[in-house]
């Protein structure tokens, strides 16, 4: 009836595998009711196989650290992948997905207090590098507490020696004490020669940091006063870089006219590899363009430069322009992708009535009648705006999309989102099916919210399973629903609401939730 998702490196959504690495509830309980080694072992796939699509909007980390914890696992694994060759061979963005996921699950660790060192005695993946933390003896933090902490040691030797560094000193700077972080100072700052390339590039990593803790310590740091005089320069360099990138910039200015904002954006599309300035153009004609040079950005939404016209499109529909929407229709056909991708966005941001009308018009239309993506654009635009009118058109469109797209589509992020807003009941055994078998844990987590509102059956059935999701929105939206008849759930309640680990909104949910007389 559905198309199957096509990423070959997830699981059937049947299997523990597959089941772990879209981060789903019962990924967790069906790995601790599995034989140890067989929950092991795709525990530790997922975790040195990012299975994540987007690691940006998904969250897996807090979830395989949770069930880490849960099978008493060792950190041998873990240390092999983080200190393999070929982690030396790796660019810093390849590093990035590949040890990424692995760093932040250690880092989650570190805040459970660590994991078994090792389960083979052997002591060579946690022996201290110059001076960071050992395996034996006292960590670098001087404290018997962190140095009890595996995972945290395993950090600090990566940041010393690792290609992605900089992950796992963001980590260690919300999680280990000044004592463990000092010294890591001098074997970072190691890392940059003493050359203005390699000032600026220090520059970068401190400005680019996401915690600047370590690099204030080290900046204070009185064993090491050279040190400090070293970040204090570069610091000062890169503000006055900035300054000066700033004054240079080749881009709009004060005075430009619309014809030369136009020729800005084209002249982006020209260059190899192309700039886009469809978006930034677009802003800077809001600025300068008044009625009278109208005529001038209708000919050029028509005109054959394709960023240009791609630039008047979104200005003139940010504007709401009478004439806009027949633009579009005509755009949204051209071979140009900078051309129809901008026509879709531009309608996909229209707030006028006159946009939801043709978009009820373009819902309606047969199939094959219109130019591709008119029909996917015009349903998300009922999705998100529609009234109880268009629960038929978007209930089709969701159906259509998984049919021929699969659950993974992400066309069905919208429409997932107006079943749940337009309550549509008869919705609930495909919000069902994307909710098993999607890969992408941001989807599922909609897919919840809209069976939350539309499926009689999900405070006892997928609410439950909720509870242990990867995602703590959907964590939140499970704690409001789950049926508490389930002796589970209040106990799982309980430990949410305990664990240091959670987030806010996830707590205050569930207190609400166990609060007498609910």
């Amino acid at each position: 009836m559905f198309v199957d998702s096509v990423d070959s490196d997830i699981a059937p959504s049947g299997t523990l595998l597959g089941l772990l690495q879209r981060g789903r509830g019962d990924g967790t309980l069906h790995a601790l009711a599995a034989p140890r080694a067989e929950a092991l072992a795709a525990l530790r796939h997922c975790v040195l196989h990012d299975p994540r699509r987007d690691w940006q909007i998904e969250h897996r980390s807090l979830y395989y650290a949770r069930l880490h914890s849960e099978l008493d696992a060792c950190l041998d694994d873990i240390a092999a992948h983080l200190f393999d060759p070929e982690d030396l061979l790796c660019t810093p963005e390849e590093a990035e997905a590949r040890t990424g996921l692995a760093l932040s699950v250690l880092g989650h660790l570190a805040s459970y207090g660590g994991a078994p060192r090792s389960r083979t005695g052997d002591e060579d993946a946690h022996e201290p590098v110059d001076g960071l933390g050992g395996g034996t003896g006292e960590s670098a933090a001087g404290g018997s507490e962190a140095g009890d902490n595996a995972a945290l040691r395993l950090l600090r030797r990566y940041a010393a020696v690792g290609t992605n560094w900089q992950w796992a000193l963001d980590e260690l700077a919300v999680r280990d004490d000044d004592a463990g972080l000092r010294p890591l100072g001098p074997t970072i700052l190691a890392r940059f020669p003493r050359t203005p390339e390699g000032d600026a590039e220090l520059a970068a990593a401190a400005r680019g940091a996401f915690e600047p803790r370590p690099w204030r310590l080290w900046a204070e740091d009185p064993d090491h006063p050279e040190q400090a005089e070293r970040l204090r320069r570069v610091q000062e360099s890169g503000f006055f870089d900035r300054w000066q990138r700033q004054l240079r910039t080749p881009g709009p200015r004060p005075g430009w006219s619309v014809q030369e904002i136009l020729d800005w954006a084209q002249d982006g599309h020209d260059q190899h590899p192309p700039q886009h300035r469809v978006a930034p153009a677009a802003r800077c004609l809001s600025a300068v363009a008044g009625a009278e040079e109208r005529p001038q950005l209708l000919a050029a939404a028509r005109g054959p430069r394709e960023a240009a016209r791609a630039a008047a499109l979104r200005h003139l529909a940010d504007r709401n322009d009478p004439d806009v929407l027949d633009l579009i229709e005509e755009a949204a056909g051209h071979p140009d992708e900078t051309v129809s991708g901008s026509a879709l966005s531009a309608f996909a941001r229209m707030r006028s009535m006159a946009a939801l009308e043709r978009a009820r018009r373009w819902a309606a239309a047969p199939e094959d009648t219109l130019a591709p993506g008119l029909a996917a654009v015009a349903a998300e635009m009922l999705a998100c705006r529609g009234g109880a009118r268009d629960t038929d058109a978007v209930l089709a469109a969701l159906r259509r999309t998984v049919r021929l797209e699969g659950p993974d589509s992400p066309a069905l992020w919208p429409l997932v989102e107006g079943a749940g807003r337009l309550t549509i009941g008869c919705a609930a055994p495909i919000l069902r099916h994307i909710y098993r078998e999607t890969a992408s844990s941001q989807l599922r987590l909609r897919a919840a919210r809209a069976l939350a509102v539309t499926d009689p059956s999900f405070p006892a059935g997928f609410a439950i399973e909720c509870l242990w999701d990867c995602e703590e929105a959907t964590r939140e939206v499970a704690a409001g629903h789950a049926t508490t008849g389930d002796a589970r759930v209040v106990d799982r309640l309980r430990r949410l609401a305990a664990d240091p680990a959670e987030e806010a909104g996830v707590q205050d949910a569930v207190r609400d939730r166990l609060r007498p007389g609910r």
